[in-house]
C-alpha cells in the first residue's frame, strides 16, 4: 500500500482547509434575533487571509482562480470557514469520543441487489492426524487437527498453551512479534477450558485453543497499544466483541501481537517485527505480529485487521492463509479505527479450513457496529468445486507482482474442475480512492496530529502516517466527495465482474486490486502456493539510505500466496477453492526453518 500511497501524495489534488487558526473579529448580527448567523456571517477568526494566500493555495488544489475570484474568496474566508474552526478550536470545540462513527454509513451491498448465501450451513472436515509425539509437531497442527485432539482428550489446553508459550519465550527474541505475554490469563482461560470439556462441556472447535491478537483489538485490562508510542500504556476497561466471542468460544488468549504503530507497516514502538522465513526483513504489515507468530508455531491462529492490504500482505511474505472479511460482516466495535469505511477484522491461520472456523465463531452484527449487517455463512468443506468460474486479468498474470508461482495456480484450475475466465477492468485512476482513507484517518487521530504527538512514533518518513495525516487536513471536501462518487463507479464495476464470474484469482500484491477491492469491500483470501527465490530483503518502505537493503550472495526460498477474491458475503465459496488449490499444491505443511 505505500507505493499507492506516494504516487496518490504526489499527484494528487490537495486544498486549504487548515491555513489558518483561532482569532476573533467582531462578529456579525443576525437578520432575525435569536436565529443562527446567516452563511459567512459568523465572527471571523484565524490569521489575516489574502490574495497572496489563495494564490499559494492554488498551487495545492491546481484550481485556478480568476484574480476577482480570489478576492472575493479572500474577503469573507475568516468568517465562512469560522464554523470549521470553531468545532476544532475555542470555548465551543466539540470533542468526539473514538466510539462515534461518522453519520454517513458504507454499505457493501449496492442498493437493489442482494448479496451473500440465502442459508446457513457450516459443515467441517472430520478426519484428523494422530497425535504428533513431538512438542514443534503439535505446535504447528493446524486448529482442525487441534479441536480433534482436545475435543477427545488426547491433548489438553493447558498442555497446548504451555508448549505455545515455551516457545514464545524461545523464540520471540528473533522475530519481536510480543507487545504483551498473557501467561496468567492464558494458564487460567486454559484450565478452565479443561475442567469443561473433562465435565462433557465441550464448546466448538475453538474451545481450549491459544491465540493471539493484533495490538488494536481491545482485552479488558489487558493493554491494548495500537503499536504506537502515544498510547502504549492504554489499558480498556472491557473487551472488543471479537474479543467476547472468542471467549465465549472458549479460545485462550496468549498474546497481544505486533502491528505497524497505528496500523501502517511493521515498525512499532518496540521495533520491527520480523518475518520467520526471511529474518532480515520485516514480517509485512500492519498485521505483522499475527502473520509472524502464526507462521512461527506462537500462537494456533490470530485476528489481524485490514484497510489497504494489512492482513493480505502480511500473510503473503510469511506464507500463512489470512481472510479478510467482507465489509460489515464482523463487528468492530472495540477495535482501533484508522478508517470506518474501510477497516475489516480477520483470521490468520495455517490453513483455509481453520481461517473459516473463526470466521464461523466472530461473525455477524453486535448492534453497536453501524456498518455490520446481517449476513449468511455457508461453507461446506467437502462441497465439490466443479464448475466454479475463475475470473482473472491475463495482463497482470504476465508481469510483477505476479510471479510462476501465480501462473502454475492459473494453469491448474481446469485439473481441480474450475473454468479460468479472463476479465477486465476500465483504466481507471483507483489510487484516487485512497484520498478517502487519508481523509478519515486524519480525522480518526486529528488529535494526536494537532498536539504532535504523532512526531513520537517511530516511522518519520514521507509515506508513514505522521506526514499523511498533516497532509490530509489540507486535502479538498470537494475531491473527498468526487472520490466517494468514483467509488460507487468502481463498486458497479465489481458488481459486473462478479456477475460473469464465481470469483478471482490475482495477484496478492497488485495494488490496483488490493485498492478497489477494500474500497468495495469484498471479501479475498490469501494462501501459499509455493515459493519464490529472493536476491535482496524485501520492504514496504522506502529504501533508508543510512540501512542499505541486505542482498543475498545466494538466493533465499521464501513462501509465495495467491489471492482469491469472493463475492460480497460469499467467504465460503472462496474458502472451498483454497483449499482445492492447498491441497493440491500441498505446499502449506512447510515451517519456516529454526522455527
Amino acid at each position: 500500500m505505500s507505493k499507492s500511497r506516494r504516487e496518490f501524495l504526489t499527484q494528487s489534488t490537495l486544498a486549504l482547509l487548515a491555513a489558518t487558526t483561532a482569532q476573533a473579529q467582531t462578529p456579525a448580527t443576525p437578520s432575525t434575533p435569536g436565529a443562527p448567523a446567516a452563511f459567512g456571517t459568523s465572527p471571523a477568526v484565524g490569521p489575516e487571509v489574502t490574495t497572496a494566500t489563495f494564490i499559494e493555495a492554488e498551487k495545492l488544489v491546481q484550481f485556478p482562480l480568476t484574480e476577482k475570484d480570489r478576492a472575493e474568496a479572500a474577503g469573507n474566508w475568516r468568517n465562512a470557514m469560522a464554523p470549521l474552526y470553531e468545532r476544532r478550536t475555542g470555548p465551543r470545540k466539540v470533542p468526539i469520543p473514538d466510539s462515534i462513527a461518522p453519520y454517513t454509513t458504507v454499505r457493501s451491498t449496492l442498493p437493489g441487489t442482494t448479496s451473500g448465501p440465502e442459508k446457513n450451513l457450516f459443515v467441517r472436515t472430520t478426519s484428523s492426524a494422530p497425535l504428533p509425539t513431538t512438542d514443534e509437531a503439535i505446535a504447528f497442527a493446524p486448529i482442525h487437527q487441534l479441536s480433534h485432539w482436545i475435543e477427545s482428550r488426547q491433548l489438553t489446553s493447558t498442555r497446548l498453551t504451555n508448549i505455545y508459550l515455551a516457545r514464545i519465550e524461545r523464540l520471540n527474541p528473533k522475530i519481536n512479534c510480543i507487545i504483551t505475554l498473557t501467561r496468567d490469563h492464558a494458564l487460567a482461560q486454559a484450565k478452565a477450558a479443561d475442567a469443561e470439556i473433562a465435565a462433557g462441556h465441550y464448546r466448538g472447535p475453538l474451545h481450549g485453543i491459544p491465540w493471539g491478537a493484533k495490538d488494536l483489538l481491545d482485552t479488558a485490562n489487558i493493554p491494548t497499544t495500537w503499536g504506537a508510542e502515544p498510547f502504549q500504556h492504554r489499558v480498556p476497561t472491557a473487551d472488543a466483541t471479537v474479543t467476547e466471542r472468542l471467549n465465549a468460544a472458549g479460545a485462550v488468549l496468549i498474546a497481544k501481537l505486533s502491528l505497524g504503530a497505528l496500523a501502517l507497516n511493521d515498525v512499532w514502538f518496540g521495533g520491527q517485527t520480523m518475518n520467520p522465513w526471511l529474518l532480515e526483513e520485516g514480517s509485512s504489515g500492519s498485521s505483522a505480529g499475527p502473520g509472524a507468530a502464526t507462521a512461527a508455531g506462537l500462537v494456533a491462529f490470530a485476528i489481524g485487521s485490514e484497510t489497504g492490504g494489512s492482513i493480505v500482505s502480511p500473510s503473503m511474505r510469511c506464507g500463512v492463509t489470512g481472510l479478510r472479511p467482507t465489509f460489515g460482516r464482523v463487528p468492530r466495535t472495540g477495535a482501533m479505527t484508522l478508517c470506518w469505511s474501510l477497516d475489516k477484522l480477520g483470521p490468520m491461520a495455517r490453513s483455509v479450513e481453520d481461517t473459516m472456523l473463526v470466521l464461523h465463531a466472530i461473525t455477524g452484527p453486535d448492534h453497536k457496529d453501524v456498518s455490520c449487517v446481517p449476513s449468511k455463512l455457508d461453507f461446506d468443506a467437502a462441497a465439490p468445486i466443479t464448475g466454479l468460474k475463475v475470473g482473472y486479468f491475463p495482463q497482470w498474470m504476465k508481469e510483477a507482482p505476479a510471479t510462476d508461482v501465480d501462473r502454475a495456480v492459473l494453469a491448474a484450475l481446469p485439473a481441480l474442475g474450475m473454468t479460468p475466465v479472463e476479465v477486465t477492468l476500465p483504466d481507471w485512476p483507483y489510487d484516487n480512492l485512497d484520498l478517502i482513507l487519508f481523509a478519515e484517518g486524519a480525522a480518526a487521530f486529528e488529535e494526536i496530529t494537532l498536539n504532535h504527538q504523532l512526531d513520537l512514533l517511530k516511522a518519520q518518513v514521507p509515506d508513514a502516517w505522521p506526514n499523511t495525516f498533516r497532509q490530509a487536513h489540507f486535502l479538498s471536501a470537494a475531491d473527498f466527495v468526487q472520490a466517494d462518487r468514483l467509488r460507487r463507479m468502481v463498486a458497479l464495476e465489481m458488481f459486473r465482474i462478479m456477475s460473469e464470474v464465481d470469483l478471482l484469482l490475482v495477484p496478492s500484491l497488485r495494488d490496483e486490486m488490493l485498492t478497489l477491492t477494500n474500497f468495495t469491500g469484498h471479501p479475498s483470501l490469501t494462501l501459499r502456493a509455493g515459493f519464490v527465490e529472493v536476491s535482496e530483503a524485501r520492504s514496504d518502505w522506502a529504501p533508508d539510505p543510512n540501512k542499505p537493503i541486505p542482498k543475498f550472495s545466494t538466493p533465499r526460498r521464501v513462501p509465495h500466496g495467491v489471492t482469491l477474491i469472493g463475492r460480497l458475503f460469499e467467504e465460503g465459496t472462496i474458502a472451498r477453492a483454497g483449499l482445492a488449490i492447498e491441497q493440491h499444491f500441498n505446499v502449506a505443511k512447510e515451517n519456516p526453518p529454526g522455527f
